[in-house]
């Protein structure tokens, strides 16, 4: 089968070395793909929300099956408008992540636990609103945002800020003209990765993602600067009380809905003193779990996949390698902000590390810098510990100029 993947970060980069190994795929394509993707696969020139251009790839490579990975493809029903079989949810039910209100109304209709909430349009009613309410409150764009829509306002003037970029500055475009203002949470986060066909749902071993930019969890929120697996915090119990609660109501409620979901759905997850709940879906692999679970599955990526396209996630076995994984982001110094690009990176070949890279290019032979976060260096052990230690040592071997990462990636997980 000739294959394509949508993306071009460090998760397409992680998923599309996985689908490189699978006996049943002939050609492996990606579009756009990066410097690290073209490892693995023919990288094609267009973009992933151009629905013409990703047909017409389609038809000029004869591809028999598509991965969808990003949110926005998703969002405008690129499954939808592909006449072959996808990996991905349709439209109708990707707005589980495109529209925070959609969730949230889901997730009341279903009794599915999260926090309390409201919905605004009105920039006046929902300044009204914070200014009677308690402190901190959570303000999330009800769209998509690149990951940066969601603000965690400690103070009055702090959440007038955000409403006001969001919702008169149009800081995310549309995306902000409607917004979700909701109770905040406390306790430990998991990240619980799931494949289903839209009956039948399997979660993937569960992760701690770490966003913020600095040490110690401080600086501002990113995209992500790495991840372990297995969550010490997601025991059985919990486990159980989220299979219960949230993961299996979820898939029926959009089964309920009309708009069943066939794909990867992510949880992301808080457990409070009160119970499990729901703080965000996903409508698709997470960014950087994907690249510290994957890791550890010993299943054909591309078999569990069309398992989850053809209906019969029921018969097909997903196996686990036992043990830990723990990858760490290297970025361009000054990310999440303004940041140089054009860097020449450096990387050796003996590494006992899995690279992947997330945003950079081959010029005349060199891998450059591209983007903010650049590499996910990614590791296995049967500990935890293991894992950490053989990641670090992977990254500090990796030169770019302007390099920078946490040095703190799992320290919480070893504590717990």
């Amino acid at each position: 089968m000739n294959v394509l993947i949508l993306g071009s970060g460090g998760r397409e980069c992680a998923i599309s070395s996985r689908l490189a190994r699978s006996p049943e795929i002939d050609r492996l394509y990606a579009l756009p793909g990066n410097g690290g993707i073209k490892e693995y696969a023919t990288c094609l020139p267009g973009s992933v929300t151009d629905i013409a251009c990703v047909r017409k790839a389609v038809e000029d490579h004869s591809i028999d099956y598509c991965v969808v990975t990003p949110d926005d493809p998703l969002a405008i029903g690129m499954v939808d408008a592909l006449p072959i079989p996808c990996f991905g949810p349709t439209r109708a039910a990707a707005r589980i992540e495109s529209s925070k209100a959609f969730a949230k109304d889901l997730m009341k209709k279903y009794s599915i636990p999260t926090a309390r909430y409201k919905v605004f349009t009105s920039y006046k009613e929902a300044l009204e609103h914070v200014g009677k309410g308690t402190l901190p409150t959570v303000i999330k764009a009800d769209g998509l945002a690149l990951g940066k829509g969601v603000v965690i306002a400690n103070t009055i003037a702090e959440a007038e800020q955000a409403l006001k970029e969001m919702m008169l500055d149009k800081k995310f475009g549309q995306s902000g003209c409607r917004v979700v203002i909701e109770e905040f949470l406390e306790g430990p986060e998991v990240s619980v990765l799931a494949f289903t066909d839209g009956k039948t749902i399997k979660p993937m071993i569960s992760s701690m993602d770490h966003k913020r930019a600095y040490d110690g969890d401080k600086g501002p929120n990113t995209g992500g600067m790495g991840c372990i697996a297995p969550n010490p915090c997601y025991t059985k119990e919990i486990e159980k009380e989220t299979m219960d609660n949230i993961i299996i109501p979820t898939i029926r409620a959009l089964e309920e809905e009309g708009c069943p979901f066939s794909g990867c759905l992510y949880f992301g997850l808080m457990i409070t003193k009160s119970g499990v709940k729901v703080i965000e879906y996903n409508s698709r692999f997470g960014d950087p779990e994907t690249q510290t679970v994957l890791p550890l599955l010993e299943s054909d990526l591309f078999g569990i996949m069309k398992a989850c396209t053809s209906g019969n996630l029921d018969k097909t076995e997903i196996r686990w390698k036992e043990g830990s994984s723990c990858s760490v982001v290297l970025a361009s110094s000054g990310y999440p902000g303004s940041y140089e690009k054009g860097k020449e990176i450096t990387i050796p070949k003996d590494l006992d590390a899995e690279v992947f890279i997330a945003g950079a290019e081959k010029k005349d032979g060199r891998l450059i810098t591209s983007s903010g976060r650049v590499i996910n260096v990614s590791a296995t052990g049967s500990t935890l510990e293991q894992a950490v230690e053989k990641a670090y040592k992977a990254a500090d071997r990796i030169i770019f100029e302007g390099k920078t990462m946490r040095t703190d990636i799992g320290k919480k997980a070893l504590e717990a």
